[in-house]
């Protein structure tokens, strides 16, 4: 038996059960499905930055590229 005692969440709940049309349980047990889908299916971040290391070397090609001042400049907003 679930007892809201938070009165944030309490308020939140019923937000949501407003904008669904339905009861706050089925708000409450849908927003729980929903965020433990999330954590299930969240890549960690060394994960997705190794991706990210991967894609970009792809692009940059086997040597790199020589990257001018100008560019550089710009890059940190000088």
């Amino acid at each position: 038996m679930l007892s809201i005692r938070d009165p944030r969440a309490a308020e939140l709940a019923k937000l949501l059960a407003a904008r669904r049309k339905t009861t706050m349980t089925e708000a409450i047990i849908v927003a729980l499905e929903n965020e433990l889908k999330r954590e299930r299916e969240r890549v960690p971040l060394p994960e997705r930055l190794a991706r990210l290391a991967v894609k970009a070397r792809k692009l940059a090609g086997p040597k790199g590229r020589d990257v001018p001042k100008e560019e550089l400049d710009e890059f940190w907003g000088q």
